[in-house]
């Protein structure tokens, strides 16, 4: 009987470096799955539009409504609605408020009488939707100085020429212009300013800026309950 010879080839051992090779790999896919994961939690996290003041009692917890009886407010008001972007019956010309669009800014007036007007200015930027509102809201139109808007990336500083110490400034404005002071005071992606809407933001004692919180049309009466 013939015994069959099998010749078996042995594995070469797996050398130090190869293994030390695997290893920093794999630590290296874990530290990149760890980054990854921190940036994701980040986005989630970093708040992305100013609070929602109609939330539990924001007015009185964020400081609104102390800040307001200090005078120590800038508030930007966007517009309520026009007219050549509606179906709505409009007040007058195309490019100012539907009918609507005053019955509301008329209600979003009465608020702002509730918290009280004494120390306050109002401002409106130069557009016919904006000084409807403004009359509507406030019962006076006031023009912001210039053609153009109160906007763009150096917008904090020319509220602030315009604010005088002790008394809360209302600038009734665009929600681009709106957008603009957000993405200033670290909100980029910010969700867009609703019609009638209001950014409360407060002027420390040294001239720097910080978001309250914003307040929509239609939490107004919830808002009010909580004072």
């Amino acid at each position: 009987m013939v015994n069959s010879v099998v010749d078996l080839i042995l594995p070469k051992p797996r050398s130090r470096w190869a293994s030390v090779k695997r290893l920093k790999k794999l630590w290296l896919s874990l530290a990149g799955i760890a980054v990854i994961g921190v940036l994701v939690a980040g986005v989630m996290l970093w708040p992305t539009t100013p609070p929602d003041l109609s939330v539990g009692h924001r007015m009185l917890s964020s400081g609104v409504v102390s800040s307001w009886r200090d005078g120590d407010l800038i508030v930007l008001i966007r517009h309520e609605e026009r007219c050549d972007r509606s179906s709505n019956p409009c007040l007058g010309p195309a490019d100012g408020l539907t009918v609507a669009g005053t019955v509301i800014a008329t209600a979003v007036g009465k608020a702002f009488q509730t918290l009280g007007m004494s120390n306050s200015d109002v401002l409106s930027s130069p557009a016919t939707r904006t000084a409807q509102t403004s009359l509507f809201m406030f019962g006076k139109t006031e023009l912001s100085p210039g053609p153009l808007a109160i906007c763009g990336n150096a917008m904090a500083d020319e509220l602030l020429a315009h604010k005088a110490n002790g008394r809360n400034l209302l600038l009734v404005t665009h929600s681009a212009c709106i957008s603009d002071l957000e993405k200033e005071l670290g909100y980029p992606r910010a969700a867009h300013a609703e019609y009638g809407s209001a950014l409360f933001v407060k002027v420390d004692a040294n001239g720097k800026l910080k978001a309250l919180g914003v307040m929509n049309t239609k939490d107004w009466p919830a808002a009010l309950k909580q004072l």
